[in-house]
């Protein structure tokens, strides 16, 4: 058995390595043009043409491994097993990097970003300059448009692992949409497993010696150096616009492993718990003590670890996405 998991994990390791290393094996067949250039997008349906029946649009961000495809096909798979696979349209964006663009040659037109800089909202390197978040921000705004979507009612942004990470922080710094509200159209969030989460304060739930990690509360594990589509927004702002959005932070029961070979253990990380269950336990705390009457929800998704395929087509998975 331990043989076993050992080969296990250092397949994880290898697929992790490659993918960084060598770029992504499939890149998604669709195309979102926007000012800066064509972002990869996967979709379950063609947002080309009205699609009367769609009242869910699902944004499902993929993890560091930027296997787009995998989730997209988790975000189909959940939808059709809730009985809502027709009314949902599921989305896929990919921030692919310069080693995938080489690999797979891709058009000069395809954005592309600098290694995993896409995770923290940094801009394109080409050919033009956008935020992954103003990316996000693009298929949003897309979605309002009631010639292609007159049944909408809701979006839902959703990510596991790097792609939590990427939905908690839009969560936070992302721009209003007020198209949406006007539109009657609710926006939610959905966080899972991230390895570390943004703190809006230097405390921190582990104790540890501020010169040996000066860059504790850099972004994205905090308010300093903030990245530019933050704009002239400080850190007060952001926080009274995080609590007030509809964010549910979902955990796997059994993601408590401190030496995941895909987990940040960065100093950075390491001042928020040893494992994602207790770091996500231990940031909801944290927000709950300063926003006592803060409207988030922890779920927590029993007999799974770190899983994003598990966590989005389990009982509470399915719920969090399309009941709440």
């Amino acid at each position: 058995m331990i043989k076993r998991l050992g080969l296990l994990l250092g397949v994880l390791v290898s697929c992790c390595t490659f993918a960084a290393e060598h770029g992504v094996k499939v890149v998604n067949p669709d195309r979102f043009h926007l000012e800066a250039g064509d972002l990869s997008l996967g979709l379950s349906q063609d947002w080309r043409q009205p699609l009367p029946k769609v009242t869910r649009a699902l944004i499902i961000v993929h993890g560091r491994l930027r296997n787009a495809q995998t989730y997209l096909q988790s975000g189909i798979d959940a939808a059709e097993h809730a009985g809502v696979g027709g009314s949902t349209l599921v989305i896929a964006p990919q921030f692919l990097n310069q080693v995938d663009v080489k690999r797979n040659h891709l058009d000069k037109e395809v954005l592309r970003w600098k290694g995993n800089d896409w995770m923290a909202g940094e801009a394109s390197t080409g050919p033009g300059q956008i935020s992954s978040y103003g990316a996000l921000d693009q298929i949003i705004k897309h979605l309002g448009n009631r010639k292609l979507f007159p049944a909408l009612k809701e979006i839902v942004v959703a990510g596991h692992s790097g792609g939590g990470q990427v939905v908690q922080r839009f969560a936070l710094t992302g721009h209003d949409h007020p198209l949406l509200n006007a539109e009657g159209i609710r926006l939610r969030y959905v966080v899972a497993n991230p390895s570390s989460y943004a703190y809006f304060s230097p405390q921190r739930p582990v104790t540890f010696d501020i010169a040996n990690c000066p860059g504790f509360n850099d972004w994205k594990y905090g308010m300093q150096n903030l990245p530019d589509y933050v704009g002239d927004r400080g850190a007060q702002q952001l926080e009274q616009d995080y609590v007030s959005r509809d964010i549910t932070y979902l955990l796997g029961q059994q993601d408590t492993d401190p030496n995941h070979p895909a987990l940040d253990k960065s100093c950075e990380a390491e001042t928020q718990g040893a494992y994602r269950l207790m770091r996500g336990h231990n940031y909801f705390d944290y927000i709950k003590q300063r926003h006592p009457q803060l409207g988030h929800r922890l779920v927590e998704v029993p007999g799974v670890g770190h899983d994003g395929d598990k966590m989005f087509t389990s009982p509470e998975g399915e719920k969090v996405l399309f009941t709440q």
